[in-house]
Parts: structure tokens; sequence; C-alpha cells
């Protein structure tokens, strides 16, 4: 099992982040390289169903997940139930003084190839985790405003 956390601040109070990290139409603003859309309720709620795409162009794979915990504006979990991805993964928001937060991303993902997959991962593992958290401080950037971008932004892709 692949492990990883990582934590980013983000100015805006806890409601404001969480609806940001819910806007799964938006993820693709602020997440590399990966667009989400919602397939089952609408992507809220415990059965939920999420797809997104990582990759350029069309030159990726699908990460089909389940929403498996939903705890507005706290927890949601997922289990990744795709052919290239499988494992959890959650994002937490916790509220902070000043009307701050803070968004943590974590994943355990099942390596595939035994030995060989643990290894790729040692070997993958930093670049994975500079793309994530890069993603993470644009997410940080993004959730301030988010509010004013929902406005704007038709609700389909």
């Amino acid at each position: 099992m692949a492990e990883l956390v990582l934590r980013v601040a983000v100015d805006a109070p806890a409601e404001v982040t969480w609806a940001a990290a819910v806007d799964w139409a938006g993820q693709g603003e602020w997440m590399l390289g990966t667009r989400v859309r919602p397939t089952v309720q609408d992507g809220r709620g415990v059965g939920a169903q999420l797809i997104a795409f990582s990759g350029v162009g069309r030159f990726g794979f699908n990460d089909t997940m389940t929403i498996t915990a939903w705890d507005p504006p706290h927890r949601c979990e997922v289990r990744h139930t795709g052919r290239v991805v499988r494992g959890a993964g959650a994002f937490e928001v916790v509220p902070l003084p000043g009307d701050r937060s803070e968004f943590v991303w974590s994943e355990w993902l099942a390596l595939p190839l035994g030995m060989a997959g643990q290894l790729g991962w040692q070997l993958l593992r930093p670049a994975f985790a500079a793309g994530v958290l890069a993603s993470l401080h644009r997410f940080a950037s993004w959730a301030p405003s988010h509010r004013a971008r929902t406005a704007t932004r038709p609700a389909q892709l």
C-alpha cells in the first residue's frame, strides 16, 4: 500500500473550502492534468460516483471512484475502483482561526506488480507528490474566490 498525505492552508473558512473541493467540474481548474465529472447522485453523498480523467489530451486513464464517507464540510472519502488506480482516498477540511482552513489530501493506493510496484512507487513518489502539492497550492489560491466563479461557470463540462 502506498500512502501520500499532503496539506495546504487556505485563506477561506471551512465551508468555502469544502464547497470548492466538492465542485467536481471545477477540479480541472486547479488539479494538474485532471478533469472530474460526477456520474451518480451529482457526486454528493455516500454511494455517489465520480470519474476523473488523468492525462494530457487523449492520453491518460479514467480513475473511477465511489464516495464511501460524506461529512460536509469536513471529510469526503472515496474508493478508487478503476483498472489503473485502486485503493482509497480522502480529503479533509480542518477549520483554522481567522476564517482560514487547512485542506488535507490523502491517498492509500494498492500497488500492482508486487515488489516491482513497490520499487516503482519509490521512484515515482517524489514526482507524484510534487505534482499533487503544486495542485494543492493552486487550490489554495482558487478556493477563496470559489463563490464568485461558480456563479459564472456553466454547471456542465
